[in-house]
């Protein structure tokens, strides 16, 4: 705190801020509370032309700084006062303690810009003022580091928390129960909205996390950061914490552990932003893909069990479960051939799903946190068959896959015997490893291997397979040819391609301008509850529900320009008759709901009447601009992002009768989640028959 006053009146590294005076100030008689108005003066760097047309030179904020030592948080407010008639701008900052370590800090940013009018440059106004606030944030650390340590050099390290006076403390005993600790304050919604959120932003909630499965309640406890996550520094242990409990609230499907989420932000260097946003498409990714349900519903087809050369081995010498793949003894061509591209690349994914439950295990059993695994192959064998194109490119697809989604599970890779054609592959397959996933590689070339600094340095002489040297027999399959009977045509692993990843309890369907999509469930006793789930893989598209009394017309399939349309990417039926009013032959029961490309969306309706009930994805056209018949901005960047009047959603649904249906609404609070996005902001509203929260 006493860093930051030393920012005023001015502050030289803040050239833009030339000078400020103070306007108001109030402290109270026990000096806990102390306010202060300044009034500031800044340069903003604008172009000379637009400081001459808008007649100024300088433009003034005023900034309300509340200090509250009981409570010991810090309130920042600022707008603007010169063309505050055309332009609106308002800044929130807030310093508060952690709720469970008072050692930190916790801090938040959020501000808003409105611009009514500027003299026809509303969009370079906008554009230098995003340009300044960025600029600031980035500072902000700088600056604060800078005047700690000028206050070192003064030999102040250490300010004396406020303390009550004796008056105070003795009234406060006899009449008085002690004030809690105020936990950290949020923005509001209404502010952050509308707002620019500051990337960082540090989001901690003062309600206590909610336990999840098989992990103690208080996840700051040091014997269990020691037992199941290892070395964290207060930095890192503050990340996982934040990023764990915007899961929690925004995130309605399954919350990873936190040595999964951990995984995430090690593979990101604990940035948050970038964190989150590839754990949230990977949870989006498993969830379209059944990825959790893999190692219980998916059963590897026999040719992957007689001809794939890799399996589980024991492990090494840090306690990491050890994978063994003997890839020159292996028929890519062949498994390609037999199999397809997708049979191949769920084999990986189940290997390492299983790879992440053997860690668990060996975490228990070693008694420290064990996270990765080591791989170890052996290329002996390898030759220029392995570099058949079609094979290489599979094997591309795994490694993005596996990268984008099992981030810091190698912990090493051991290439033995690597043959003259080994750089070749390699030459076309780094490009795609991550730079901190390439430097856990050691290749061993011939039988060095077998020499100081080789494979006894990482595994136990009892566990080193026979195939190399050792006395452990390895029960890992020899590979070898697959036979060209089992080989296959491409349309038929096309066909395979597709079912295997359409077997899940979700359908795919395209929505097409002119074309909705529309699911018919007929409800026979009131009160039931219609429940849907559905993520946008493609396109906006907007969601309704309607309500008719009687049933629709089956689809016609065999008419051109008919109600049902069949494309590779999904189906699309129409059941609402052209010749329907709307308001006479069926009634609308829900508002709509637009839904953005890569949002999740899950909820639930309790229906009023028996009847029949139509849920419809309907293409989301951007509306044209009411005042001019120019095209907006908005409307020309949403055109390129969306090449072809299509849209894809993956839904399913369910009706819970209402004999079977149990307790309030908020166990079926309908949400509408966009992982891609990464503000903070969040609104709410509420219905008579449902509830919804819009988290982006």
């Amino acid at each position: 705190l006493q860093a930051y006053e030393r920012r005023f009146p001015t502050c030289p590294l803040i050239p833009m801020f030339v000078a400020s005076d103070t306007v108001n100030e109030y402290k109270s008689e026990d000096e806990a509370i102390h306010v202060i108005e300044r009034r500031c003066k800044l340069d903003i760097d604008a172009p000379r032309l637009l400081k001459k047309i808008a007649g100024v030179d300088y433009v003034y904020f005023v900034q309300k700084n509340s200090l509250n030592r009981r409570e010991r948080t810090l309130h920042i407010e600022a707008y603007n006062e010169t063309f505050s008639n055309r332009v609106i701008i308002n800044e929130h900052c807030c310093y508060t303690v952690h709720p469970d370590n008072e050692d930190w800090t916790c801090f938040e940013q959020s501000a808003s810009l409105d611009i009514k009018s500027f003299f026809g440059f509303e969009s370079t106004v906008e554009k230098i003022a995003m340009k300044q606030y960025t600029s600031n944030i980035k500072k902000g650390k700088e600056i604060i580091e800078y005047y700690l340590k000028q206050l070192e050099e003064e030999g102040i390290t250490f300010v004396p928390r406020w303390t009550p006076p004796v008056a105070c403390k003795l009234e406060s005993s006899t009449s008085h129960t002690r004030r809690p600790v105020s936990p950290a304050i949020n923005i509001p919604d209404s502010a952050a909205k509308e707002g620019l959120n500051s990337k960082e932003i540090l989001n901690i909630s003062s309600s206590p996390s909610e336990p999840t499965a098989g992990t103690p309640d208080d996840k700051l406890d040091a014997d269990y950061i020691k037992r199941y996550l290892g070395d964290l520094t207060p930095m890192q242990e503050s990340c996982l914490i934040r990023l764990r409990q915007w899961l929690q609230e925004t995130h309605k499907g399954k919350i990873p552990k936190d040595e999964h989420i951990l995984r995430f932000l090690r593979a990101r260097d604990f940035n948050i932003d970038k964190a989150r946003e590839i754990l949230c498409q990977s949870l989006t990714w498993r969830k379209q893909h059944q990825v959790d349900y893999i190692l219980d519903t998916w059963n590897p087809p026999q040719v992957l069990q007689d001809y794939y050369a890799g399996g589980w081995h024991h492990h090494d010498k840090d306690g990491r479960p050890l994978y063994v793949l003997r890839l020159g003894q292996m028929d890519t061509k062949g498994l390609v051939r037999a199999l397809g591209e997708e049979a191949l690349l769920r084999y990986v994914l189940s290997i390492n799903e299983e790879g992440l439950r053997r860690c668990e295990e060996n975490t228990k059993v070693f008694g420290r946190p064990i996270s990765s695994w080591t791989c170890l192959v052996d290329l002996e064998g390898l030759n220029m068959r392995h570099l058949w194109r079609p094979g290489v490119k599979a094997l591309l697809r795994i490694i993005e896959v596996v990268e984008a989604n099992y981030p810091e599970t190698l912990g090493r890779l051991l290439i033995l015997r690597a043959p003259r054609v080994f750089p070749v592959l390699w030459t076309l397959v780094s490009p795609f490893i991550d730079d901190n996933t390439r430097k856990k590689f050691l290749i061993y070339a011939g039988n060095d291997y077998q020499g100081p600094g080789g494979l006894l340095d990482y595994i136990d002489k009892e566990i080193i397979p026979d195939f190399l040297g050792g006395e452990c027999m390895c029960e890992v399959p020899e590979g070898g040819l697959v036979p060209k009977s089992l080989y296959r045509t491409a349309e038929e692993l096309e066909n395979e391609d597709i079912k295997l990843w359409t077997e899940t309890i979700y359908q795919s369907a395209s929505v097409f301008k002119g074309a909705p999509h529309e699911v018919l469930i007929q409800i026979v006793d009131a009160s039931s509850v219609i429940t849907w789930d559905f993520d946008v893989c493609k396109g906006d598209i907007v969601f309704n529900i309607f309500h008719s009394k009687r049933a629709p017309q089956p689809p016609k399939k065999d008419s051109l320009g008919a109600h049902s349309i069949t494309s590779p990417g999904g189906n699309n039926v129409q059941l609402i008759d052209k010749v329907w009013q709307l308001g006479r032959d069926y009634s609308m029961v829900e508002s709509p709901l637009i839904c953005k490309e890569g949002e999740s969306v899950q909820g639930s309706h309790v229906t009023r009447w028996p009847g029949f009930y139509i849920l419809q994805w309907k293409f989301h056209s951007m509306p044209a601009c009411a005042a001019t018949n120019l095209p907006r901005v908005d409307d020309v960047l949403a055109s390129l992002q969306v090449s072809s009047h299509k849209c894809k959603v993956m839904y399913y649904t369910e009706v819970i009768g209402s004999e079977d249906f149990r307790g309030s609404m908020t166990s079926l609070e309908s949400s509408h989640s966009g992982f891609s996005q990464l503000s903070a902001a969040t609104t709410s509203s509420s219905q008579s028959h449902s509830s919804s929260m819009i988290s982006r």
